[in-house]
Formats: structure tokens, sequence, C-alpha cells
């Protein structure tokens, strides 16, 4: 299956898609780790966040100011700004590195990167200005909600650099898809592959709904089939 770019091909796959079948094509690929922990969660069940990573890596910081050996320890926020500038259509906000002592994602985050149209954000953290983040209906993902500031308590180090959460590596590229089921990383040179073929099963499980429907056993719709 082909298309023009991917505003196209995240059109069809936020039409016809979901992360189950996805994440069982990638099963079937070898690729057997690829969603991210459970806990990382919609801040709304119905939002669905799809497109390309853009990889941001936090770290712990102690005072806002501090004088140190590395630049960024006097920088307000380390790198954020200049990440959250960064953000290209379909791009997701993805970040992880620090612990979870604050909020890595706002409301205002949240307006900037809509201007920018980003495709959403997934935080192995916590998000705050939970209702201006609904009302904006930007895609978030993320632990929960937690209103603590991460100006004095950490810094963004860097961004669009391979990132690993709980095992499952993000590098820049790679597509990210979340529903209210979890989410999940395509990496980017199985995109193709996974892609097509998850359309494909999409197809064939509708056919097993109906025949289940009719009365077919699942014995009988996994053995013609092949799928369930």
């Amino acid at each position: 299956m082909r298309f023009a770019d991917d505003a196209e091909m995240f059109a069809a796959m936020r039409a016809q898609l979901f992360t189950a079948v996805v994440g069982d094509i990638l099963d079937t690929m070898g690729l057997l780790h690829q969603f991210l922990p459970p806990r990382l969660r919609p801040v709304r069940n119905d939002m669905v966040v799809l497109g390309r990573a853009m990889p941001v890596l936090e770290a712990d910081h102690f005072g806002t100011s501090v004088a140190g050996q590395n630049p960024l320890t006097a920088k307000p926020f380390g790198l954020m700004f200049r990440a959250l500038d960064d953000l290209k259509p379909h791009e997701v906000y993805i970040c992880t590195g620090s612990s979870p002592r604050y909020a890595l994602w706002g409301g205002l985050m949240s307006t900037r990167a809509l201007h920018l149209k980003a495709a959403g954000a997934v935080l192995d953290g916590y998000c705050r200005d939970t209702a201006e983040i609904l009302d904006l209906n930007f895609p978030t993902f993320c632990m929960g909600s937690f209103a603590q500031d991460q100006g004095p308590r950490g810094k963004v180090v860097d961004y669009r650099v391979p990132i690993e959460i709980e095992g499952v590596a993000i590098r820049p590229g790679d597509i990210v898809h979340g529903d209210r089921d979890g989410v999940l990383v395509i990496p980017a040179e199985a995109a193709e592959e996974a892609i097509a073929k998850a359309f494909e099963k999409v197809s064939t499980e509708n056919k097993v709904r109906l025949a289940i429907q009719n009365g077919m056993s699942t014995v009988e719709a996994f053995e013609t089939f092949g799928v369930m």
C-alpha cells in the first residue's frame, strides 16, 4: 500500500487501524516489545496519537540557576523551549529520562504544539493544565496529572536523539501510535511492511466478525481465516 505522504498515511491509519491490530502484526514480524508501559494513558479515552517520533531527553535538576560545568545547568528548563519550537507537522513530542516528581507537559506547551501542527505528546511522566489540554483537544498520553512544575526540578538536555522507555527504543522518525489500549512504536524501517499488513489484517478481521455473527465457531473461524 502506497501513500503520497505522511498526512495521507496517517489519515488512513486513523480511520481504519488501532494499536491492537498493529501490535499483532509487529509480533509476527519478530518485533515483540514495541508497546510502551501501560501506565501511559490518554488524558481522555477517545484521544488517538499518531505521528513521527520527536524524542526528547529530560533529566532531574536541583535548583533553577546553579552554576556548574555544563552551561545548561544555568538555563531555565534547559533546551525545552528549543525542542518544543522545533516540532514539525505530524510529529509527536515523546519524552523520558526524569523521575516522576513533576509535570513534563502543560497547557501552553500544547498550545504551541497545536500551532505547529504537531500530532501529540507522549510523556513518561505527568502532565498538568489538564482542563486546558482537554479544551484544546490535543492528544496527550502520560502517567496522569500532577501540577508540580518542572522549572526548578528538571531540564530538557537533548532532543531528536534516540531514547528508551522500559526497553522500547524510540528513534527520530519512528511512528508513534497510541489509543485507549496503549502506545506502541513502529520502527521506521519496518513501518511500510507493518502498516500494509495491518490493513490486510483489519480486512480479514471484518470477515471473521461477520462469520461469527452468522454462527461460525471460533475454532472454524481461526482455521478458515487464520486470525482471531
